[in-house]
């Protein structure tokens, strides 16, 4: 057992790490999701067809190749973090992030190289996805060691907004740039300016990251010489670590995963293409609803110290289950009204409300989630434990959503039949947490 001596960081000392934990993961969020923020941008550029649908899945298909690469890279960096420190990973995949995001904004398209510009376009993106893989979910490990026993689900909730912030962040440049330059300008070379802006990022980032320390849970590792020579197998070969990763990876962060691309991906896919909503408009309501996620976040971290974690994730699955199809039927259908006839505005209002309503089942499941994924493992093999299940579940699950919701549509010809698989997704994870998942808030980390 590790010391109960170990002290932890006072207020101000985790102020700092939180500050330079969460500016890292925020640009891993920035230089991952702009690319799907920019999908529909994508299809023309690198990917010609005479058939619009064709484009948009192949597009949609490179997004996913990043999320499917994300467990290697787990697998990776989640090992290494447990055998050398949580720090020198953090180092390593933020520089390798802002490359590849960089030379996105330098890439050539089809009309210039011809099969070569989507061939660097998925390397790219495979770069990027193990990349995150090391850093989403390490973090979340990395930021809890250090917040101590006290109100930990509210302290850690803040990393969950990264995402969202990320996607924010990007959305608003897009806005920016379509109110300035013209459809061919943006269409020419107005869209590579987001990860051009990643150079600046990412030198503010590696500078932060610099000065963060070692969690004090893995320096008492090093001290009484506890360190895992194999920490994914040991997992794996634990069959009390090996039921807390499934259930990590189903209800967790699959739940998780399946909401944050219903609400913060496709939406805005669905919204543009499907209901034909105008971009500049569907931008404005992405980010409205990610606005109102930041506080309901907050919230439900902190309902979690106070009622437990496994109430509060539950609650969430089980209103994503029931909301995710009505509501987007009532997007498609209040939207059309809107297209119709765009002086009643009280449509714009249901529209921003359904998003905002889909906003809170997403906070209640990933509001508690941070912590969850450190409270579930030891110390020793902590690491490897959370960030494999996690990006497996992220990139498997999370991350071909959109592509399977899509050709799912497609194949049904329907705006709706897709989303059968997260409505039911959502439903089963919830059941299983009911029955298995472990109530963790009062866990000593030190174990």
């Amino acid at each position: 057992m590790i010391n109960n001596l170990m002290s932890y960081p006072n207020s101000h000392s985790y102020r700092k790490v939180a500050i330079a934990a969460c500016f890292g993961t925020f640009l891993e969020w920035y230089d991952f999701l702009t690319f799907a923020t920019l999908a529909v941008v994508f299809a023309p550029l690198f990917f010609p067809s005479t058939d619009p649908n064709t484009a948009l899945l192949a597009s949609l298909a490179t997004f996913g190749v990043g999320m499917v690469v994300r467990p290697i890279g787990a697998a990776l960096f989640g090992s290494m973090g447990d055998r050398i420190g949580r720090k020198p990973v953090f180092m390593i995949t933020i520089a390798l992030m802002g490359i590849a995001t960089v030379s996105v904004g330098f890439l050539p398209t089809y009309a210039q190289v011809g099969i070569w510009a989507p061939i660097l376009l998925v390397a790219l993106r495979l770069l990027q996805g193990l990349s995150a893989g090391g850093e989403i979910g390490g973090s979340a490990v990395y930021l809890t060691e250090h917040a101590g026993d006290e109100y930990r689900g509210f302290k850690t909730s803040f990393l969950q907004l990264m995402g969202p912030l990320g996607i924010l962040f990007s959305t608003l440049q897009i806005a920016f740039l379509r109110s300035q330059l013209s459809p061919e300008e943006f269409q020419s070379w107005g869209w590579r300016v987001p990860f051009w802006i990643s150079i600046a990022l990412l030198l503010v980032a590696f500078k932060a990251r610099m000065a963060l320390e070692e969690t004090p849970v893995f320096l008492e590792l090093i001290k009484s010489h506890q360190q895992s020579t194999s920490p994914l197998l040991n997992n794996f070969r634990d069959p009390q670590t090996r039921k807390r990763m499934f259930l990590l990876f189903f209800c967790i962060s699959a739940g998780g995963a399946v909401l944050f691309f219903c609400v913060q991906v496709y939406t805005t896919i669905f919204l543009k293409t499907s209901v034909k909503l105008a971009p500049e408009l569907v931008d404005q309501f992405s980010i409205y609803a990610t606005l109102a996620l930041f506080p309901l976040t907050i919230f439900a971290g902190w309902l979690s110290d106070k009622i437990g974690r496994k109430p509060v994730v539950i609650c969430g699955l089980f209103m994503g289950a029931a909301f995710i199809l009505p509501a987007f039927h009532l997007l498609k259908n209040i939207g059309t009204e809107y297209l119709n006839n765009p002086a009643i505005s009280l449509n714009l209002i249901l529209i921003g409300m359904l998003l905002i309503g889909l906003s809170l089942a997403l906070a209640l499941v990933v509001g508690p989630q941070t912590a969850m994924l450190t409270e579930l493992f030891p110390a020793k093999t902590r690491n490897s434990a959370a960030t494999l299940p996690h990006n497996l579940a992220a990139g498997w699950i999370g991350g071909l959503l959109p592509l399977i919701v899509t050709w799912l549509n497609q194949r049904w010809q329907s705006d709706s039949a897709g989303l059968w698989y997260p409505t039911v997704f959502l439903a089963s994870a919830a059941i299983v947490a009911l029955l298995y998942l472990p109530e963790t808030r009062k866990i000593d980390l030190r174990q």
